[in-house]
């Protein structure tokens, strides 16, 4: 019989950070940058957290691959854009933090560290008709990273999340996505995607894992590398139980270990960012709407994302900030049966944009531009599904289009369709009628509505939403489509598919107040000492609408970098890194 393993001894440390994404790790890195000792405690037995399920993007107006390529911004601009965006919530103080910290974030992980970039330049922002939207140079995503130079580290990271990998090889959001997408109409992309699968094959034959490391996933192993470099402690299967407060200061907290209880004692306080509360059912009942059990709801983020960070830091005296638009960051999603039996979440973010695709309520009816964002879509739908209905709704295609794009989960051609039919994943059918028969929609009006849809699609037009009629839109359109609107196309080839999509999110937006030092406040507006919050812990710094990608990301990295300096009492050029 193995003896359990013996708790550790106290640890003493000058900062304890409380999870391992984005956030956690990066105020962890720049910390430690700054001469602090450092430990990291995950309760999952794995680090990552929502962010190694995450696309990757950052929204970080002002960065530097911006400016190299030539972009240069008027700083104001992305100021009058979130003013406009978020009206009343609008906190200068707090967006004045981000917006002036994200370029030099962005600068000094570059240069100290093992985190390089790949600029999102052509992204656009979501809103493209706000005053102050920008048609690209705010996006940044974690490069490529080959896992073999974590060594032993890199099996104690969260790999891909499974329905978003194909075989357990993450695709890269951008030009590899695209390739996936056109490997059937471009021999250079079919080359592309056939490297990609052999050197995965090939990967998993002699490591068991995929080693080539993008979106989510290179962020979290470029930062946790540069944790290991600087000597951070790091810690797994480890839970934050009680916040140690000495003096009405927080000087770090009792943890929970395999071998029993631990303290850790941190001279510069203790940074929260454990992911929010996706999977806190009674948070979720009492504050997300037309939740009233509290499960009506598809949670992406995974399972240990469930409040903790929240519950510390209230016991310390700080407070939950429900003052926000939306307290859930929405995610289309749909539930994906796999063969163990077990369910999945699948985000729908890109397909909703392509040509030849539509959303629809149970009556039938489009309800919104499906080419606009993905919280705007689930916020529609919420919004629009009659009261005493399930909330939900369903993406419907023809048979060009599943084959040409997936649709979902289901996976385009050559990968086979049946699977997911006969699983109950996609509904299909000879008619549209017949399709809406076996969703449960209304099959006069849905055939009226396809049909209207298909008339104006082939003049490329959507009058009703005006699907297409933004930078956004197009974006998330095809660009080798060979209509005059990227984004539409008629639905009329059978047979015909349908997806169930449900509420999902990537995160919350409700959390604890904080200001631009990312420094907790108590009831009084004053900072806890010692106690800060980052990423979805804290509260989001849009007020709970969600103006382009990469708006939970970019400031989880921002405020992160922001609370390490400030418990260092850095006083450095931020943008160089030098004392």
């Amino acid at each position: 019989m193995t003896a359990a393993p013996a708790p550790p001894a106290g640890i003493d440390c000058d900062l304890l950070v409380v999870g391992s994404g984005a956030s956690g790790l990066a105020a962890a890195v720049t910390a430690a940058w700054h001469g602090l000792r450092v430990v990291v405690v995950e309760k999952a037995p794995v680090f990552g957290g929502a962010t190694a399920w995450s696309g990757g993007w950052m929204w970080v107006p002002g960065n530097p691959l911006a400016q190299r390529a030539g972009i240069r911004e008027d700083p104001q601009q992305p100021r009058t854009y979130l003013k406009n965006e978020l009206g009343g919530r609008y906190d200068a103080a707090r967006v004045d933090a981000f917006l002036d910290n994200a370029g030099p974030m962005v600068s000094f992980f570059e240069r100290n560290t093992r985190l390089a970039f790949v600029d999102g330049n052509g992204i656009p922002d979501v809103h493209g008709r706000v005053p102050g939207a920008a048609s690209g140079g705010h996006q940044v995503i974690a490069a490529p990273y080959d896992a073999r130079e974590l060594g032993a580290l890199n099996r104690r990271l969260r790999t891909t999340m499974r329905e978003t990998a194909f075989l357990g090889m993450p695709i890269m959001a951008g030009a590899d996505l695209g390739a996936f997408l056109g490997m059937t109409r471009s021999p250079k992309s079919f080359l592309h995607v056939a490297g990609r699968v052999a050197r995965h094959l090939r990967d998993l034959a002699f490591h068991g894992r995929a080693m080539h490391l993008v979106n989510g996933v290179a962020l979290v192993g470029r930062l946790a590398g540069s944790a290991q470099d600087l000597g951070v402690r790091l810690m797994e299967s480890t839970s934050a139980t009680r916040l140690l407060i000495a003096e009405g200061a927080v000087r770090g907290a009792c943890v929970a270990t395999a071998g029993g209880p631990c303290e850790i004692r941190a001279v510069r306080g203790v940074v929260l960012a454990a992911g929010g509360f996706p999977n806190d059912i009674e948070r979720r009942k009492a504050l997300f709407p037309r939740t009233p059990t509290g499960r009506e709801h598809w949670a992406l983020p995974p399972e240990g994302c469930s409040g903790d960070g929240i519950t510390l830091g209230e016991s310390a005296g700080g407070t939950l900030d429900t003052d926000v638009a939306s307290p859930v960051a929405w995610a289309p999603v749909s539930r994906v049966p796999h063969a163990d039996g077990t369910i999945g979440h699948f985000p729908h973010i890109i397909d909703r944009g392509k040509p030849g695709v539509i959303g629809v309520l149970s009556n039938g009816k489009r309800f919104v531009n499906e080419a606009d964002g993905y919280h705007d879509y689930v916020a529609a739908m919420v919004a629009q599904v009659p009261p005493g209905e399930e909330v939900c709704s369903w993406l419907v295609c023809d048979h060009r289009f599943q084959r040409r794009y997936g649709l979902g989960h289901a996976r385009p051609f050559p990968l086979p369709v049946g699977r997911s039919v006969r699983s109950g994943y996609l509904q299909r059918a000879n008619t549209v009628e017949a399709l809406a028969a076996a969703c449960g929609i209304a099959p006069a009006a849905l055939r009226d509505t396809v049909e209207r849809f298909n008339m104006h699609a082939r003049q490329g037009a959507d009058p009703d939403f005006g699907r297409g009629s933004t930078h956004y839109n197009r974006k998330m359109g095809d660009p080798l489509h060979t209509g005059p609107n990227p984004c539409v196309a008629p639905i009329e080839q059978g047979p015909f598919y349908a997806v169930k999509v449900l509420p999902g999110s990537f995160g919350t937006f409700a959390g604890l107040r904080t200001n631009g030092h990312a420094q907790v406040l108590g009831q009084d507006g004053r900072p806890i000492p010692g106690l800060y919050a980052a990423g979805t812990d804290m509260a989001s710094v849009m007020g709970g609408f969600y103006p382009s990608g990469g708006i939970n990301l970019g400031p989880a990295m921002t405020f992160g970098f922001i609370a390490g300096r400030h418990a260092a009492g850095a006083r450095d050029d931020a943008r160089t890194g030098t004392p």
